[in-house]
């Protein structure tokens, strides 16, 4: 079966650790290829690469300024990821209150310990 290609949807595009890195980067607004390239350890030949990938899941937009173009995220089309890591929120938030309440449980019988031990004295 042939693989996927990055450009296919939003989960192959982020599964590249670079991608991840320049959508965490237009978290903090609209940027140029330059401020990319100055700020992560990318070559712009290569921010150019994945800023085409991005762009065609949608992920990404881009304006012209001049001669300049500025990407920013477009985070609606994060909607299918966030679609489906809900599907596992619930039994994230589960685990963790059950920890909790372990914790709690934990910290009870160490309370009590310690009031036994000063009754004693």
């Amino acid at each position: 079966m042939a693989r996927a290609t990055t450009t296919a949807d939003v989960f192959n595009a982020i599964a590249e650790a670079h991608r991840r890195d320049i959508l965490d980067f237009l978290v903090g607004g609209e940027k140029s290829v330059g401020a990319i390239v100055d700020e992560l350890p990318f070559s712009q030949p290569q921010v150019s690469k994945h800023l085409k990938v991005l762009s065609e899941v949608g992920l990404v937009n881009c304006r012209a300024v001049g001669r300049r173009r500025l990407y920013r995220l477009n985070p609606s089309c994060l909607r299918p990821l966030h679609d489906w890591v809900a599907k596992y929120e619930f039994m994230w938030t589960e685990r963790l209150d059950r920890l909790d309440d372990y914790l709690i449980e934990l910290q009870r019988n160490e309370t009590d310990v310690n009031d036994e031990a000063e009754g004693e004295q």
